[in-house]
């Protein structure tokens, strides 16, 4: 295992996620400030999402045959603009551009994952996904942390104290530009990590196959491709758990609608206490795996793992309607942190264990591209349930991801007949 390229990526992709922390949140508010319709504002959620679902396979595919770093350049580099057309909007029209280019780029997470699978073995891969794992806590946790403070009246007048009184004005007056301006920052200092720190780990004088030249999950022709990837694993589950990938993220993605909602109607709680629940839900991601799932993974089964974090997700997404206070709420929510944070780091592992060695950036491409469907489907998902019955979107998704215990079940007689 490579740590000090495992240290670097992980970094990178912490840099990146803050960034994107920093201007999800704020999405809602400035799009209001071009009096944008609910559906517009949830629009503007699900195109970053839809262009993942295109480019994320595209993007894994290339990496496969030019190389890591020039994809991870080109994403991040990509960022940056998208961030600068972020804070320079002054129309939703531009506003949307700015998502379209941010989720066109997005193809730097399955990237680096595809990356870890070559500088990790076997025994440290999901330690190694975990990491990724990690770095969305941290990016969810931070991000709009920082995006609350670089907004708040309280930053400006402390700007103007400090002698930068036009400065001061500038930021009233755009009060969403310096949190962009900030987010392409990050980035940028992402891509320079990369141009310099972080090495190649793909042989591209290798000849390569062609078989993911053209990807895209809407053709027959792509999913007979992953049916025939025979990995090191050699247990030909590859399609199942790429089902699994995308069930999992539209259980989870389903919470963004349907939680606050559920949170202010049935428990009376303020947009400040919803906030500290995803932020404990973050702690919770950063904790399990960023240090638990090494440990974990050396007393356990990845299969195993992957099979409790699905019965605990399933669990504590079907008890949050029972919820009757904060504290029973916060339980709930804890297990079904707990369950995606052992699932996440585990399905990545055995998904890129079940890839062919030529064919990991592009079989990651299209986990993440079916994660971005699952994204883009959830929250219209839970908002639609929620309208009809409050404990609907909870309980019927909940049902949906519990498909996901089936997968892990299948996956466990598979190793067993493969080491029989």
């Amino acid at each position: 295992m490579n740590k000090p390229a495992l240290a670097t990526v992980f970094l990178v992709v912490v840099i990146d996620l803050l960034g994107f922390g920093i201007v999800l949140p704020l999405l809602p508010f400035y799009a209001q400030e071009f009096a944008a319709s609910a559906v517009m504002i949830g629009l503007l959620y699900s195109v970053y999402s839809f262009m993942q679902l295109i480019f994320s396979p595209i993007w894994g595919s290339w990496s496969d045959r030019i190389g890591r770093r020039p994809i991870m350049l080109l994403s991040t580099f990509g960022a940056v603009i998208a961030y600068i057309i972020f804070g320079l909007a002054e129309s939703l029209g531009v506003l949307f551009f700015s998502r379209v280019i941010a989720g066109m780029m997005g193809g730097n997470i399955s990237t680096a994952q595809a990356y870890i699978a070559d500088v990790t073995d076997s025994e440290n891969r999901a330690r190694g996904m975990g990491l990724i794992g990690a770095a969305f806590g941290i990016g969810f946790v931070v991000g709009p942390a920082s995006a609350t403070a670089l907004i708040h009246p309280a930053f400006h007048e402390f700007v103007a104290n400090a002698g930068f009184v036009q400065f001061a004005e500038w930021m009233g007056e755009n009060r969403f530009a310096l949190p962009g301006f900030f987010a392409a920052f990050l980035s940028l200092c992402s891509f320079m990590m990369v141009m310099f720190l972080l090495p190649e780990t793909v042989d591209t004088s290798k000849e390569r196959p062609a078989a993911f030249k053209r990807p895209s999950v809407f053709t027959t022709r792509f999913w007979r491709l992953l049916k025939e990837q025979k990995g090191k694993s050699s247990r030909g589950y590859l399609i199942p758990l790429v089902i699994g990938f995308f069930l999992l993220s539209f259980g989870e993605s389903s919470l963004y609608s349907s939680f606050p909602l559920f949170a202010e109607g049935q428990l009376n709680m303020t947009a400040e206490q919803v906030g500290v629940q995803f932020f404990y839900i973050g702690i919770i991601a950063v904790v399990v795996q960023g240090f638990l799932i090494k440990p974990l993974t050396n007393r356990f089964a990845e299969e195993k793992l992957f099979m409790v974090g699905n019965v605990l997700m399933v669990i504590g997404l079907g008890l949050i309607p029972f919820a009757y206070n904060t504290v029973t709420l916060a339980l709930f929510l804890g297990l079904m942190a707990l369950g995606k944070s052992l699932n996440s780091p585990t399905i990545t592992s055995l998904i890129s264990k079940e890839a062919d060695e030529d064919n990991v950036g592009a079989v990651m491409g299209a986990a993440q591209g079916l994660s971005g469907l699952g994204r883009m489907i959830g929250p219209t998902w839970g908002g639609a349930l929620f309208a009809v019955y409050f404990g609907l979107p909870f309980g019927a998704t909940a049902l949906i991801v519990a498909t996901t215990i089936w997968i892990a079940i299948g996956l466990m007689k598979k190793e067993s007949e493969v080491h029989r």
